[in-house]
């Protein structure tokens, strides 16, 4: 396994950059923030992405995408991490293009994925329902009623949950909270009679909702995958999931080290610049060490991914570690070595603080992975 970029990943992480520096730089996000937009990303700058073809990379040529790969969309979500660029890039062009593309009828591939690829249609996973990830505790249920179901429940921390035009609800068809099996993925109109979206205000200015289920009816053709083998359909969605956020969160880590290594370059005190003092240059390549071994790991899970490798569980859930831990501890560091200014808004280095404490609880903590991979490692 080859842990480097090919000449046309290259280039698509080239133009990334480019696109992210010119068009949505920081100020972008604080402009979005400070104006209390209602969806917290601009629709003008995901329509150039939609242009860009970035939605439909893990899409089939057949329905209009370019099929280019998970690591070609990880290096895109990596580019515009490190400007805070908001967008419905990851829950569209990710979840919801990987989950129709690998497990939609035919009939559903037709109908939503031309309209993900044209940027029409906006998706949002819901899986979790308390404040941990565990797909397994879904209670929200899906009841048959003649050739329909009917689900209840509520879902909670979706992400894009507020704005998406299409949901992929994880519901519970039989057995009981806490069992793997039972489970089954269903596509619902975020329109449909007995939604009821509520919008969360978080710490990273981002797209979240809780969303309630109230007797929502839907047809047996709304069904993703085979009933109840959801729970192992999910894993697959989500594992493509954590390979995609964990290249986005080392983005942000790698952004925030640079921010703070330029600033050891200007600020002095004592009548010396600060990055002469040895502690902090030992801090400092400390965090450049677990940058290079977090690259690593996502790197690894991300060629596993498009391989098709047995390794792909154990990979995410390593990727998913390495990056929230190096995240936590860039973020950490860089706002400690900015001083009190780092907390201020006047600085943008708070952002990066802000996004990696939710950015680590997406579909898993570094707790919950390391766990899922001593057991998947067999210990």
């Amino acid at each position: 396994m080859k842990l480097v970029l090919t000449e046309e990943e290259q280039f698509l992480k080239d133009t990334a950059k480019s696109f992210a520096d010119e068009r949505s730089p920081i100020t972008h996000f604080r402009s979005l923030r400070d104006k209390n937009d209602p969806v917290l990303w601009d629709e003008e700058v995901w329509n150039e992405m939609v242009k860009l073809g970035w939605p439909g990379i893990l899409i089939p040529e057949e329905y209009g995408g370019s099929n280019f790969g998970i690591t070609g969309i990880g290096v895109v979500l990596n580019e515009c991490a490190k400007t805070l660029t908001p967008s419905p890039l990851f829950a569209t062009g990710v979840l919801g293009a990987y989950a129709i593309t690998n497990f939609g009828t035919d009939e559903q591939k037709q109908n939503y994925l031309p309209k993900i690829v044209s940027g029409d249609l906006t998706t949002a996973l819901a899986i979790d329902e308390s404040s941990h990830h565990d797909p397994k505790e879904t209670d929200v249920t899906a009841k048959k009623e003649g050739s329909n179901f009917v689900i209840d429940g509520k879902k909670t921390f979706v992400i894009d949950g507020s704005s998406a035009d299409l949901l992929i609800v994880l519901a519970r068809t039989s057995g009981n909270k806490g069992d793997f099996a039972g489970l089954t993925l269903f596509l619902v109109d975020s329109n449909s009679a007995g939604i009821k979206k509520i919008k969360l205000d978080m710490a990273d200015s981002r797209n979240y909702a809780n969303i309630v289920f109230d007797n929502v009816e839907i047809s047996n053709s709304n069904v993703l995958g085979d009933i109840e083998t959801g729970g192992e359909t999910v894993e697959d969605i989500l594992d493509i999931g954590r390979i995609a956020i964990a290249s986005e969160m080392l983005g942000n880590a790698e952004a925030a080290f640079d921010t703070t290594l330029d600033y050891l370059k200007q600020r002095k005190q004592f009548g010396v610049l600060i990055g002469s003092f040895q502690a902090l240059q030992h801090r400092a390549a400390e965090m450049f060490c677990e940058l290079e071994l977090t690259k690593s790991s996502v790197m690894a899970a991300m060629k596993a991914a498009e391989e098709g490798s047995n390794e792909l569980q154990r990979l995410s859930s390593l990727a998913k570690t390495m990056a929230g831990e190096t995240l936590h501890l860039v973020s950490n560091e860089a706002i400690q070595m900015h001083g009190g200014i780092g907390v201020t808004d006047e600085y943008d280095i708070g952002f990066f603080l802000k996004r990696a404490r939710v950015a680590e609880q997406i579909f898993g903590s570094s707790k919950f992975h390391t766990e899922r991979y001593a057991n998947l490692s067999g210990f």
